[in-house]
């Protein structure tokens, strides 16, 4: 089957990686994908790209060159423009959607349009309408939900969010937390499933890593390390739970934290490492590229996941399950649903600070339920969260 993924994000960091693994999955049950993405985006594209589409893509730039430079710019302006003007771009976008998807599934006649849903968007079921083409959404993102990003129009947004949900074919929200509050609020939706989400085992995969050597490579070869893959900033809980670990580290010589990623929270721990003369036991790398992410994770032996929220499907912790790396995490509803407590992972009450910490700690004498969880773990991604098992329940779905 020929298929159509729209999504309209900026395709950075676990969005990307889910964009890919939704079309990997297509593309491994033998399905074509053509992608429809922001201008200038493409979070989908391989890494091998044959002459034949280097050709293609410099005659479309050419073509394309003044009309993707004012979408930059304009997209370049809505950061720094006020909520309520940002939200507007966003609602006046679907007239970009109705030319330039409808022109894609004229083109490829597609029998699924598969679409990550994004705040007032709703050109994508218009064209599936217009064109008799089934329309999935993926539902990320609500207007019923408290997100990082305020949301002034919210009244509008519901109004636009009812619409999409009754209109569409069928959704999928990646948890039940976002199924339950789409229920309560919106009448006549249409069929809706709950897909956490879900790791590519052929990148994710500790065969591929020559683990010893990454860890003498690091000067870490005879420790218990406890690594954390993720933005360094407030609400993922990484600044409190280094605050908290980092003084009292050196009471626990065995064990090493292996940090990888970056952002406003990076300088401060820094910080506390260099005050606290625990440059060995506490490793900070910075920001790395995804694809160098389960480099780093085949060295670690479990995970951290310090906070998350009410409503999503943290990626991290299906990428470290699928190496073998059972997380330490809190038990919000939709970690809940996927890691059973001393199974596939260990499960603290949100909140409690004290309790994370004292689990890691716990945990960094424990080696052998480590490398049982972890075995757990990564069979459990292994039988029923590889990104082909979600698309094989979209499917599903839509029957």
């Amino acid at each position: 089957m020929q298929v159509v993924y729209h999504h309209r994000t900026r395709g950075k960091g676990a969005e990307g990686a889910h964009i890919r693994g939704i079309v990997d999955g297509f593309r491994k049950l033998g399905h074509s994908v053509s992608i429809q993405s922001f201008p200038g985006v493409k979070p989908e594209e391989d890494k091998e790209v044959s002459l034949a589409n280097v050709q293609a893509d410099a005659r479309a730039a050419v073509r394309n060159e003044e009309h993707r430079s004012l979408l930059s710019k304009l997209a370049e302006s809505s950061k720094y423009a006020p909520e309520v003007v940002f939200e507007f771009y966003e609602i006046l976008y679907n007239l970009l959607v109705l030319i330039r998807l409808g022109k894609l599934v004229n083109n490829t006649k597609p029998g699924l349009i598969y679409e990550r849903y994004s705040m007032f968007m709703v050109g994508g079921i218009l064209i599936a309408k217009i064109f008799r083409v089934p329309v999935v959404l993926e539902i990320n993102d609500s207007a019923l939900v408290d997100r990082v990003r305020p949301l002034y129009l919210r009244k509008l947004a519901r109004l636009f969010e009812a619409w999409a949900f009754r209109n569409a074919n069928g959704l999928v929200f990646i948890s039940s937390y976002f199924k339950d509050q789409a229920m309560e609020n919106y009448r006549d939706m249409a069929p809706a499933i709950v897909l956490p989400n879900g790791a590519d085992t052929d990148k994710f995969n500790a065969n591929l890593y020559d683990r010893e050597k990454i860890r003498k490579s690091l000067g870490i070869e005879d420790k218990m390390v406890c690594g954390y893959v993720g933005a360094f900033v407030y609400w993922h809980g990484i600044d409190w739970f280094a605050n908290k670990v980092i003084p009292i580290i050196k009471q626990h010589p065995n064990l090493v934290l292996l940090l990888v990623g970056d952002g406003v929270c990076y300088k401060e721990i820094m910080n506390q490492v260099v005050e606290n003369n625990v440059e060995q036991q506490v490793i900070l790398t910075g920001r790395v590229d995804h694809e160098k992410v389960p480099y780093y994770i085949a060295a670690m032996d479990y995970g951290i996941l310090p906070d998350s929220n009410q409503y999503g499907s943290p990626m991290k912790l299906f990428e470290f399950m699928a190496m073998g790396k059972a997380m330490v995490s809190p038990a919000f509803p939709p970690i809940a649903e996927v890691v059973r407590d001393g199974e596939t992972g260990w499960l603290f009450e949100p909140g409690d600070q004290q309790a994370c910490v004292d689990l890691v700690l716990k945990l960094a004498e424990e080696e052998a339920s480590i490398k049982e969880v972890g075995n757990n773990a990564q069979h459990y991604i292994e039988r029923n969260r590889q990104w082909k098992h979600n698309v094989e329940s979209v499917f599903d779905l839509i029957k």
